[in-house]
């Protein structure tokens, strides 16, 4: 790696017309591809090629960062949380439901508790950044992510009457098992980000892709799996990704640290704890934090209560176990296209306005749910099942163009050095304020009495829960108005960060060239 480019540098950025397209442009001047300076050149068709060649942006991707990168997004996010999660959702409804035969508003709750591992993000976070295993930062603890979502897998797979509580506990197991292989790769992401900035958006998109196609895979053989297998088999076959994450671990390319001292743990999590705090009280940091878990935990999370409306065959539709596989797949197929669509046309627009209208329009597209509930669809001649695909499709959507600049914006806000634990910082706070969601769901659907056979007042938590999405709009101002192309922290915050955790690591020797 090359030095650090001096402070005089790179005190504006601005792009240049020509067969390449450079990063970084400093004070007028292009730089060339350079590790002195830090930037890189991608072909000036970069930006959305990948809808049109997919394979030449994986290449792209793969030759600035490295192909162990782009295989370990793809199987930790478009397999374990992708396929995986798409599959076990499915699967978790119906083991709720038929195995354990509780109400959707316990359903619901326990659904919140099971997310819990991904609140406390930041401490595998700070296990990751600061204390090195057999001299690895990132490796072991794929490893070893790998190996707890095995064993949680396996043994709800096997036995076949386990207690409430424990099979919850073992449930719990297994999600932070994908939390701590998520964690990680957020790290990686995260770090390769501040290296590479004009790339966070294509890594982000990857990451969202893969996931969107994985549970689209996921949805769609969900419900034939679960026909054929029943909900605990196809949890024992989910402990395939969980080997395959413990592969990740085994390949993925990380510059070990050699004789580390780790008599000064402590210290490090100490500074880390420091720069971490230092860093949430920039008002750069904690306003657009204080919105995005405002507006997360205000979209209360009611979906126990619509799977069970699905599936009854009296007050609901009564959709078989390979209709709600397929419904949820068209809603990965919405998730997918709203990557696409935020990827080439909304990803230099500025965060406001996004934001602005993804609220908006996540307000507006639950209306749709209201019109089901009130089977209203029948009455304009549209059935069951058509308007439960559009429903679908439409609100994933608009739900994940909502999400996308919130990842972006996430990653712009990490000091270097502490990327893993910052980034896990900031998504735990957004995963709290899903489990406020999903807590508050399960509450508002137990006091308005809506059980296993009881949907009268569902139209009602379905039309309370549109109404508050909207009302974080007034909030808006907290989220900064720059675009992604941006820099968010202040050159103060990170020249301090930068001299704090030290230039010693060498995978983030980078991070601070593009902006001053």
């Amino acid at each position: 790696m090359g030095s650090l480019l001096p402070c005089e540098i790179c005190l504006s950025e601005e792009i240049i017309e020509g067969e390449k397209e450079p990063i970084v442009v400093s004070n007028g001047i292009s730089k060339e591809t350079d590790e002195s300076y830090g930037v890189v050149f991608l072909p000036k068709c970069h930006r959305g090629a990948f809808l049109l060649s997919p394979l030449n942006w994986l290449t792209v991707l793969s030759k600035e960062t490295h192909w162990s990168f782009v295989f370990g997004v793809i199987v930790v996010n478009g397999i374990s949380q992708g396929f995986g999660g798409g599959t076990s959702r499915v699967a978790i409804d119906y083991y709720w439901k038929d195995v354990q035969k509780v109400q959707p508003s316990a359903a619901q709750l326990y659904q919140g508790i099971v997310y819990t591992p991904w609140i406390v993000k930041p401490i595998w976070g700070l296990f990751t950044d600061v204390l090195p295993v057999a001299g690895y930062r990132r490796k072991p603890y794929l490893i070893i992510a790998g190996l707890l979502g095995v064993v949680s897998m396996l043994t709800l797979s096997l036995h076949s009457k386990l207690h409430v509580m424990f099979a919850l506990l073992v449930m719990t197991s297994g999600s932070a098992s994908v939390a701590v292989a998520d964690v990680v790769t957020d790290a990686f992401v995260a770090q390769n980000s501040i290296a590479k900035p004009a790339l966070a958006s294509d890594m982000q998109s990857l990451c969202e892709l893969s996931s969107a196609i994985g549970a689209l895979l996921g949805f769609s053989i969900s419900g034939i799996l679960i026909h054929a297998m029943g909900s605990q088999g196809v949890l024992g076959l989910l402990s395939i990704p969980s080997l395959l994450v413990l592969s990740v671990g085994i390949l993925i390319k990380e510059i070990p640290t050699p004789n580390f001292a780790y008599t000064e743990v402590h210290h490090k999590f100490l500074k880390a704890g420091q720069t971490m705090l230092s860093t949430l009280k920039c008002p750069e940091v904690w306003r657009p934090c204080l919105y995005m878990f405002i507006s997360i935990s205000l979209s209360l999370n009611i979906h126990e209560g619509m799977f069970y409306w699905y599936t009854d065959n009296k007050e609901g539709p009564s959709f078989s176990q390979e209709t709600i596989g397929f419904i949820f797949s068209i809603g990965s197929v919405g998730s997918l296209l709203g990557v696409l669509f935020y990827q080439n046309f909304l990803r230099d627009f500025q965060f406001r306005s996004l934001l602005f209208w993804g609220q908006l329009l996540t307000g507006f597209a639950g209306m749709l749910d209201l019109i089901l509930i009130l089977r209203l669809n029948l009455k304009l001649g549209i059935p069951d099942f058509l308007f439960v695909v559009l429903d679908e499709c439409i609100s994933q959507m608009i739900g994940r163009i909502k999400w996308m600049p919130i990842l972006v914006l996430s990653s712009k806000l990490c000091p270097s050095g502490i990327e893993g634990t910052f980034f896990a910082l900031l998504m735990s706070i957004e995963n709290f304020g899903l489990l406020s969601a999903s807590s508050g769901g399960g509450l508002l659907l137990h006091t308005l009495k809506v059980t296993r056979t009881e949907f009268n007042n569902l139209w009602i938590a379905i039309l309370f829960r549109n109404i508050i999405r909207v009302l974080p709009l007034p909030l808006l101002f907290l989220v900064p108005k720059s675009d992604p192309n941006a820099t968010i922290l202040p050159p103060e915050m990170l020249m301090e960060n930068e001299v704090m955790i030290g230039l010693k690591e060498a995978d983030v020797e980078l991070a601070f060239l593009v902006n001053s």
